[in-house]
């Protein structure tokens, strides 16, 4: 009954002119769908406030987010369908100069990568590597390229992850562990399903042990900082005497190791070893680095060691084993190992034999 008196009341005034405003017809209410915008890509970096439209609706980061799609995460906030046309990637002719390591490229600059890709600047940087330094950098279709390929499927779930380091730093993201994995495409994807779950579990049982958790981004041990440092080195330690100690998940030291890696990752390590505690893919980046390519104080790499079935033991000896093995350091040995054979608990496979060096 009070409805009713409603609808009469409003349908006097529009008749005596009071009421100016029309009321809503089924044709009006139902007003045409926004315009997509850009499409969204895995590989990109969104932060708080940037769009992407995912299977015909439009949604906005409501905080720093990488390669989690829309619709499926509670970081997507969902703006409604949408549809008339999608904003289509920039395009224009390929004619960019190659990127260069150590380039000063101001916002907007577009490069041609290595793989063949092209990327446009998204802030100014120091010529950072546009595949590790997704703050910096964002793809760019011209000529009918495609985006690079990122890291791809990982034998470690996100929800693993998670379980593995309950008390990481939240610097240490599993978004960053992913997007580093494109550098070295042979990390727990070569050989059986088994050695693949093997290589991965072994790779983070040693990151749990060198940074107690994933909890530990630098070295904590301040007074050690001075000694990092080899003066005898042609190119000495422009960064200074006391900024080479150890950061990341393998806690990278010392200033010909950050030369070698940043010259093996494209981007310039030895002048700002402090990019490996301020972009959690350089950070992972690194660690992958020594772990696929050095031998260290042992006879092969790590990921040789997990591939070729030669033991975890085979890893502890390349990353720490002139402290460690041959009995000079048990009680550390042992640690590496309870957390390898939990992690392959975790990830539903058996550890494998030569356990210790």
């Amino acid at each position: 009954m009070l409805r009713q008196r409603i609808m009469a009341a409003l349908a006097a005034l529009a008749v005596t002119g009071v009421l100016a405003v029309a009321l809503p017809t089924a044709s009006a209410s139902s007003a045409a769908a926004a315009a997509c915008v850009t499409p969204w890509s895995s590989s990109q970096v969104y932060t708080g406030g940037m769009t992407a439209s995912h299977n015909g609706r439009n949604w906005s980061a409501k905080w720093w987010t990488q390669n989690e799609v829309p619709g499926t995460v509670d970081v997507w906030a969902d703006q409604g369908t949408c549809g008339g046309g999608t904003t289509p990637p920039p395009t224009g002719n390929c004619n960019h100069p190659n990127w260069a390591a150590g380039t000063w490229y101001p916002a907007g600059s577009i490069v041609k990568y290595t793989n063949g890709q092209y990327y446009r600047a998204k802030n100014e940087n120091p010529g950072y590597d546009p595949v590790i330094s997704t703050w910096y950098w964002e793809p760019y279709t011209c000529g009918g390229t495609t985006p690079p390929p990122t890291g791809g499927s990982f034998v470690v779930s996100e929800a693993q992850f998670n379980q593995m380091f309950p008390s990481r730093n939240s610097f240490y993201t599993y978004s960053g562990l992913t997007a580093a994995l494109s550098a070295y495409p042979g990390f727990a994807k070569t050989g059986s399903d088994t050695i693949k779950r093997q290589e991965a579990a072994a790779f983070l049982a040693n990151v749990n042990h060198e940074t107690g958790g994933l909890v530990h981004v630098v070295e904590q041990n301040t007074a050690n900082y001075p000694h990092y440092c080899d003066a005898s080195q042609p190119y000495g330690c422009p960064a200074g005497q006391a900024a080479y100690y150890g950061r990341g998940p393998i806690q990278l030291s010392w200033n010909f190791n950050y030369k070698a890696a940043g010259d093996a990752l494209g981007i310039n390590l030895l002048g700002n070893p402090y990019l490996v505690q301020n972009d959690a893919a350089v950070a992972w980046k690194t660690a992958l680095w020594y772990w696929n390519t050095q031998n260290g104080p042992g006879t092969m790499t790590p990921h040789n060691a997990m591939i070729n079935s030669r033991g975890f033991g085979e890893t502890i000896r390349s990353i720490n084993g002139s402290l460690e093995c041959n009995g000079r350091n048990p009680a550390q040995v042992q640690s590496r190992i309870n957390a390898y054979q939990r992690f392959v608990q975790i990830l539903g496979t058996t550890p494998g034999g030569n356990l210790s060096c």
